[in-house]
């Protein structure tokens, strides 16, 4: 069965992304997508401030959710089946060397980017 297996990562916009990326480094000890990752007990959480004027997800949306998932086919079809609308890209997956996405929105707009990491 699909299922969620954590956050893959939190996105967002910021007018000054690197200076905003060291602060919650300085402060939290939340590393920046680099040479280490900020690790949770449920896996590699990415956490990347955003130019302000990306065009990766809704201009009118400050974060972005990024949902770790297990069977993202299935899940696909499960979603579906519910009748939520759920974006695929080819070009979102690249060669999948960082894994497979898909994207949907909660009831209220939110972008929701849901990530199958590459298997080991």
């Amino acid at each position: 069965m699909a299922r969620v297996t954590g956050i893959g990562g939190i996105f967002f916009r910021a007018q000054d992304p690197q200076a905003l990326a060291d602060w919650y480094k300085r402060h939290f000890d939340i590393s920046p997508p680099g040479p280490e990752i900020w690790m949770q007990e449920a896996g590699a959480t990415v956490f990347a401030p955003f130019r302000s004027d990306s065009d990766y997800f809704a201009a009118d949306k400050q974060w972005m959710l990024n949902l770790r998932v297990d069977g993202l086919k299935e899940m696909i079809v499960a979603l579906t089946a519910a009748g939520i609308a759920v974006e695929t890209r080819a070009d979102w997956d690249g060669d999948g060397s960082y894994g497979r996405f898909a994207r949907v929105h909660d009831p209220e707009g939110t972008p929701i980017e849901l990530w199958e990491p590459p298997a080991p």
